[in-house]
C-alpha cells in the first residue's frame, strides 16, 4: 500500500511535458534528418509543428532545443547527402542517388543554381535553404562543380540555422495566433506545406 501510494505520488508530480519531450525530441530529429537525406519528407512542416507544441507549453528551454535539433538534423542530413553524392560524381559509373538528385532538379533551376553559385560561391547555400525547393539544385550544382566537403559544410551550417529558425518562426506564429494547441498546429502546418508547395504547382501551371 505505501509503495503504491509513493508510485501514485510521483506519477502526479512528473509533468506530462516530460513524456512528450522525451518522445518528441528525438522523433523530430530523426524525422529531419531523414527529411534532409531522403527529400521527400515535409521537414519544415515538423520543425512548425514542434514549434507550437514548445510555444504553448511557456517553455522558451523547449523552444530552443527545437531549435537546436532542427538545425543539426538538417545540417547532418546535408553533409550525408553530399558525401554521398561526392562519391557518385568521383565514380566512374556516378550514381544512383546523383541521377535521383539530377531528376529533382528541374533543369532551369540547376541552370540558375550554377550561375548564383558561381557569382557567390557557397553563400549560395543559406538562401538555398530558405526558398522551397531551392536545396536540391543547388547541392547538385556544388557536386557537379566538384566544391570540397569543407566548403560545403561552411556554407551550410548559417544555411541550416536559417532554415530552423524560419520554420520555428512559423510555428510560434500559428501558435500564437489560436488558443488551442491542434489549431496552431494546423495553421502552421498548413502554411509550411503552402510555402513548400507552391514553387512545384507554379512550375506545373507554367508547363500547363
Amino acid at each position: 500500500m505505501i509503495h503504491a501510494a509513493l508510485a501514485q505520488d510521483v506519477v502526479r508530480q512528473v509533468p506530462p511535458e516530460s513524456t512528450q519531450q522525451a518522445i518528441g525530441y528525438p522523433a523530430l530529429f530523426l524525422l529531419v534528418l531523414l527529411g534532409s537525406l531522403v527529400p521527400v519528407v515535409p521537414t519544415g512542416a515538423l520543425v512548425s509543428t514542434a514549434a507550437v507544441v514548445a510555444f504553448h507549453h511557456s517553455d522558451p528551454f523547449a523552444l530552443l532545443v527545437v531549435f537546436a535539433l532542427a538545425a543539426s538534423a538538417a545540417f547532418l542530413g546535408d553533409i550525408g547527402l553530399y558525401w554521398l553524392g561526392l562519391r557518385g560524381v568521383r565514380s566512374r559509373n556516378g550514381s544512383r542517388l546523383l541521377e535521383t538528385l539530377r531528376g529533382r532538379a528541374a533543369p532551369d533551376r540547376l541552370e540558375q543554381a550554377r550561375r548564383k553559385l558561381h557569382e557567390h560561391g557557397s553563400q549560395v547555400l543559406v538562401l538555398s535553404r530558405l526558398v522551397p525547393a531551392g536545396r536540391i539544385p543547388v547541392m547538385l550544382a556544388c557536386l557537379l562543380s566538384t566544391m570540397p566537403m569543407r566548403g560545403f559544410a561552411r556554407g551550410d551550417v548559417p544555411a541550416c540555422l536559417a532554415w530552423a529558425a524560419a520554420y520555428q518562426l512559423i510555428g510560434v506564429l500559428g501558435g500564437s495566433l489560436f488558443p488551442e494547441p491542434w489549431q496552431g498546429v494546423v495553421a502552421a502546418v498548413a502554411l509550411a506545406l503552402l510555402i513548400s508547395g507552391a514553387p512545384a504547382v507554379w512550375r506545373r501551371l507554367r508547363g500547363a
